[in-house]
């Protein structure tokens, strides 16, 4: 009987000892929810990671297991499980930056950690920032500061959007059908101080990520708190000055607003004044209606214009015509403005799964007048155009994920749906004179386009590897109703496409992953075009592959490396000055990437990106086959230094080589290298800055094009490279005051 007790007794205290399923939250010192921190159980190798409200579930805890919890940016804690019952709340503490704290975590997006240690390292402080902080990504304005900036990545002249998807807190930022390219994404409408993180991914091998994701995608992810409110002003040459103000409305355990506003004005280095002006309002809430139920609202309302000197022909320059600053037709520029509304409905159904919503609505404005060949179509009046539309987007996302525990593997089911709609008023290309009189109206219309996405994948945990099978399809409603035909019609045109993506990781370690990324990604024609030109491919499919690792050789190093490759059925560049579209064939690229981040002191960081790309055109002949203004080899390297005192600074350099400006490469776009500096000091309350752009003035042209134009003293247009002048040396200082 004795014996008998005994046992029961050891059997129900082996079953209390029995490893369980254990869940968590993750806050920082303000109890402000941690996301994407890295749970690893070191008796066992299991992990898991927090989600937006800081909460994490982790399978086949033991009594007596170690875990540890790391984040960039703050301390690694490691904690001893004494009680399965209890729900684990971690406070993980602020320290300055340390690369020995970054752990590889065995997830598909796991490359946000290079922008992760920027971010810290340099925060985003300007809207040319913004886009720069994606390694291997430049940018250009040619357009007087107002206009969406021209996008390079992987060998591809984006134009302002079209192979690339780029979202803010999930709200899409690409016009489909725009009325100047295909894709335009200007980003302007975002404060750059909200920034919090940024996710992005090359390649089209992402499950939720639909239309213009050929070159990869960008995620924007805005604070969801202030850590204090605080104005900011900043004043610099050329009559710039900048007023940000943010302050906190609410802030506790559960529910969090703020509002941020900002004020921009320039007249930039031009002997035409650019007049620029940009005014931003932003407000968030977000907040617990319950343990399980998560609510937030973001507002935001911008507006912008301008005055451009435009493009300028080398010839003009060379013969003394004009300065580099000059300009043949300074009465360019425009207006734009965008009002966004977006709801979070964040849903937790158990511990095992989750529903996350968005609904979103936006109204936007925009006016471009524009003048690219001078006199070359009308020799009396000139040739500037107008491009003009009235667009509201109306849409919603719903992402739901379900995790699971086997015997030998573990993981998780994810689908989702979207439904996007663009409503486009007026849009409008007409040649105009002097930004006021009509001359013909070459385009004018109504479009209505839709797009459904759906999609279904799933991740598996096996040991040490990673397998995310996936598949997408996009269904596409095409109208267009032109005003310039005589009688009402509306022309319509409907297309699907499925897009198969499968990746592979393995995580030997927590200091290495190895990944082999394949699928499927397109991007959509403009609607005028599909609509009238039946023989034009509609969702033209990208194929690609990435294969490289993530490695931390040393503790306190970093390495990104791929060789990548993709296939494009159909490159086009819808030219909306002229309301035509250029289809170029089929084109391939391939490339290599390296990201490097080293601190070899505790208060310096070294960053360096570099890529080379091969890109040519299938069907051309040898010699012929250049895809213009495609960069081969782009260069960032920079040295961050923070010190505990309050000090802080950074000087950076981009390069970009020379590239091809046509097909034969007869014409060549000259590359750069441009420094800039930035150096400050932060106390308690006061910070103060300067930011140099073009440390060494520089002659460099931010933007470049092969054009046929003619000026109005020539008889015949004449085909060479027209450009924007980059900034030349520029300073301004900066003020905060935190409270």
């Amino acid at each position: 009987m004795k014996f008998f007790f005994l046992t029961s007794l050891f059997l129900l205290f082996s079953c209390l000892l029995k490893a369980q399923t254990i869940t968590g939250k993750i806050v920082d010192e303000k109890q402000k929810p941690i996301q994407e921190a890295y749970i690893l159980n070191k008796s066992t190798d299991k992990h898991s990671h927090s989600n937006e409200n800081g909460d994490f579930t982790l399978e086949n805890v033991s009594i007596g297991d170690i875990i540890q919890v790391s984040f960039v940016g703050y301390q690694t804690q490691q904690i001893e499980i004494k009680n399965l019952s209890n729900t684990l709340y971690i406070i993980l503490i602020e320290k300055a930056i340390n690369l020995d704290e970054i752990v590889i975590s065995p997830k598909i997006n796991a490359l946000h950690i290079i922008t992760d240690i920027d971010i810290q390292t340099n925060p985003v402080n300007s809207s040319q920032d913004v886009l720069r902080k994606v390694p291997g990504l430049f940018i250009g304005q040619h357009a007087g500061g107002g206009k969406a900036e021209q996008i390079f990545l992987r060998g591809f002249d984006i134009d302002h959007g079209t192979d690339i998807n780029i979202t803010v807190d999930g709200l899409p930022v690409n016009m489909a059908s725009h009325a100047h390219g295909q894709g335009y994404a200007d980003l302007h409408f975002v404060i750059p101080e909200t920034i919090e993180r940024i996710d992005f991914g090359k390649g089209p091998y992402y499950q939720n990520k639909g239309n213009f994701t050929t070159a990869g995608y960008v995620d924007f992810m805005t604070k969801e708190r202030l850590d204090q409110s605080f104005i900011k002003l900043e004043s610099g040459q050329f009559d710039t000055y900048r007023l940000l103000g943010m302050f906190n409305l609410i802030n506790s355990n559960k529910h969090n607003a703020y509002i941020a506003s900002e004020f921009l004005s320039s007249d930039g280095p031009f002997e035409s004044p650019q007049n620029f002006n940009r005014t931003n309002l932003f407000g968030k809430y977000s907040g617990y209606l319950t343990s399980k139920d998560r609510l937030g609202v973001t507002i935001s309302h911008f507006d912008s214009k301008w005055d451009a000197s435009g493009q300028v022909p080398q010839r003009a320059v060379d013969s003394g015509l004009i300065s580099r600053f000059g300009s043949i037709d300074d009465t360019e520029g425009g207006n734009t403005s965008r009002n966004n509304v977006l709801v979070n409905y964040d849903k937790t159904i158990d511990e095992n799964t989750t529903i996350r919503n968005k609904v979103y609505m936006s109204q936007y404005d925009f006016e471009l007048y524009s003048n690219f060949t001078f006199f070359l179509e009308d020799p009396i009046n000139g040739d500037q155009i107008k491009q003009k539309e009235n667009r509201i987007i109306y849409g919603f996302n719903s992402d739901y994920e379900k995790s699971f525990l086997k015997e030998k593997f573990k993981g998780s089911w994810q689908a989702g749906i979207s439904l996007r709609n663009d409503q486009s008023k007026s849009v409008e290309l007409s040649h105009t004179l002097n930004r006021t009189e009509v001359l013909e109206q070459i385009q004018l219309g109504n479009i209505n386009e839709t797009n459904l996405g759906a999609y279904l994948g799933i991740t598996i945990d096996v040991n040490k590897w990673t397998f995310n099978p996936s598949v997408r399809i996009d269904y596409f409603n095409f109208q267009y109703n032109d005003a310039l035909l005589t009688t009402y019609k509306t022309q319509e045109e409907t297309k699907a496409i499925v897009s198969p993506k499968f990746n592979i990781l393995y995580n030997p370690s927590e200091q290495l992953q190895l990944y082999l990324k394949t699928g499927k990604g397109f991007h959509s024609n403009d609607t005028r075009v599909v609509v009238t030109e039946q023989d034009k491919k509609t969702l033209p499919a990208a194929y690609g592959f990435d294969l490289g690792y993530i490695w931390k050789p040393t503790p306190k190093m970093v390495v990104n490396m791929a060789y990548w490759y993709l296939y494009l059925a159909q490159e086009f560049v819808y030219v909306g000055d002229a309301g035509i579209v250029e289809p170029s064939g089929k084109t391939r690229r391939q490339g290599i990437d390296l990201s490097y981040r080293y601190q070899p002191t505790n208060w310096l960081f070294w960053n360096l990106d570099a890529n080379y790309t091969y890109a040519r055109s299938i069907d051309e002949p040898k010699g012929e086959d250049y895809i213009p203004l495609a960069p081969d080899f782009t260069l960032v390297s920079g040295l961050n230094f923070i010190f505990k005192s309050g000090l802080y600074g950074s000087i950076n350099a981009r390069h970009l080589a020379d590239r091809p400006a046509n097909e034969d490469n007869s014409i060549v776009a000259k590359g750069y290298t441009v420094t800039d500096f930035n150096a400050g000091y932060k106390w308690e309350k006061i910070s103060l800055g300067i930011q140099i752009q073009n440390l060494f003035d520089v002659e460099w042209n931010e933007t470049q094009f092969a054009t046929e134009s003619r000026l109005q003293s020539e008889s015949q247009p004449v085909e060479e490279i027209h450009f924007t002048p980059g900034t030349p040396f520029f300073i301004k200082a900066m003020i905060q005051y935190n409270f």
